[in-house]
């Protein structure tokens, strides 16, 4: 009984170790227009990226495909951070971080000054 729990938990960290626990598909927050995006965050190599793959009532229909993160670098188990998002409604790309948090949604946030003003939202599951 004591192995079979052993390889449990061992499965159990491997995945969150891996990030399994960030991939998949998130929905950003509703934008002030009632618009929002579904995202698909995936390994690219040892960081994690997004690439937009639902649109939700939103207008510029060039945002299919794009990838909205990049380089996200692990820094503990529910945490990620040196990465880059892109915001559609500035077009430009700020520094990221992302953390998972207790209730299972994702607190993604793009900063500007080093870090010093961010500007976040809570990404949840579809």
């Amino acid at each position: 009984m004591s192995r079979v729990l052993i390889l449990v938990l061992a499965l159990l960290l491997s995945a969150t170790a891996s990030g399994a626990g960030l991939t998949g598909h998130w929905n950003t927050e509703k934008s002030d227009a009632g618009s929002w995006l579904t995202v698909d965050i995936q390994p690219c190599g040892k960081k994690l990226c997004g690439t937009i793959v639902e649109l939700h009532q939103v207008k510029d229909k060039s945002l299919l495909g794009v990838q909205m993160i990049k380089g996200m670098k692990k820094k503990s188990g529910t945490a990620y951070s040196k990465g880059k998002i892109y915001a559609a409604d500035t077009k430009k790309w700020y520094r990221s971080k992302m953390n998972l948090k207790a209730d299972g949604n994702l607190k993604v946030s793009g900063c500007i000054l080093g870090g010093i003003v961010c500007r976040s939202q809570v990404w949840t599951r579809p």
